[in-house]
């Protein structure tokens, strides 16, 4: 019997990466942790992907309203590039409005948040979005 696959989503920052997991039995994506960008990110994620057994990581694709790059864009291609390594598979995932849902679901719980609970919120979505699409 062969195992479940795992997956990480990231919502890539410039300040925080916002990081969720989920597998493909349960196909429910889970707000994991943020973590501060501060140099340690990658070796962060490296340990996460070995402790958690990734076969995945999604990393979110942050578009314009138009769809077109943005900066953003350039910046996650960028960081998702020290990552290719690290797992099986790297995909991206469009991360489109994510962090407004995030936002608007965080204040539906009627309990404070954080700036890094909408960014692991965020990367759920996008997990979830992706998990839907495969």
């Amino acid at each position: 019997m062969s195992r479940n696959k795992t997956f990480l989503a990231l919502d890539v920052g410039e300040k925080r990466i916002g990081v969720a997991i989920g597998d493909d039995a349960v196909r429910i994506a889970v707000a994991y942790e943020t973590i501060e960008v501060d140099g340690s990110e990658i070796g962060r994620i490296a340990k996460l992907v070995v402790d958690e057994n990734i076969d995945t990581i999604v990393v979110g694709y942050p578009r314009n309203q138009s769809g077109e790059p943005t900066a953003q864009t350039a910046y996650a291609e960028s960081f998702a590039k020290q990552l290719v390594d690290m797992a099986p598979h790297l995909e991206f995932q469009d991360e489109s409005l994510t962090s407004v849902l995030a936002e608007q679901q965080l204040k539906s719980y009627g309990r404070p948040y954080s700036k890094g609970d909408i960014d692991a919120r965020a990367a759920a979505i996008i997990l979830q979005d992706y998990l839907e699409r495969h």
